[in-house]
């Protein structure tokens, strides 16, 4: 009988080793956050507005998505009726648009800290010969679900990238808000 005791607990213990060990609970993200804007730009709109006529001619619209889940974020911008083969800036901003074009606030950033594509979301862009651009913008961060962003501006030109201008784009000359 002795002997048999040694030779059970080896099967018990193999038998245990086999199995797999619990699996632990993932801690939970940030919640997946979708924000969507657009329309027709006008001068007295509510959440899309037109500041620049020459730059944003009547007719012109926009649609924008930003698509926050799993510590990722794809925002895609598509524009038409813009003036054709010309080059803008665009980028997502911290406020709602309002009738001054600053009411947007500043560039929304992903950690307060200096301008850059990598931690602002641009979208700059060049229109075709219809008037029609896109761009899309991939980050390796989700929103912030207290204090996503609020509106993307459109800005006279493409964004400056290095340098101490990095971040400038010109005159906001249209506005989108999200939610």
């Amino acid at each position: 009988m002795p002997t048999r005791l040694p030779v059970l607990l080896l099967v018990l213990l193999a038998a245990g080793c086999g199995a797999s060990p619990p699996q632990l609970a993932q801690p939970a993200g940030p919640p997946a956050t979708t924000l969507n804007g657009g329309g027709e730009f006008t001068a007295d709109g509510d959440s899309a507005i037109r500041y620049d006529r020459k730059l944003v001619p009547g007719g012109a619209q926009a649609s924008v998505t930003a698509e926050s889940s799993g510590g990722q974020t794809i925002t895609s911008l598509v524009v038409e009726g813009f003036l054709p083969r010309r080059a803008y800036g665009a980028h997502l901003h911290t406020a709602p648009c309002g009738k001054a074009a600053t009411d947007a606030g500043p560039h929304y950033q992903h950690r307060p800290g200096p301008a850059s594509a990598d931690n602002e979301i641009w979208l700059d862009l060049k229109t075709d010969t219809s008037g029609t651009g896109r761009a899309t913008a991939r980050h390796p961060w989700g929103f912030d679900p207290a204090a996503p962003p609020r509106s993307l501006v459109l800005h006279a030109k493409p964004t400056e990238t290095s340098g101490p201008d990095a971040g400038d784009a010109g005159d906001r000359i249209a506005c989108l808000t999200i939610s």
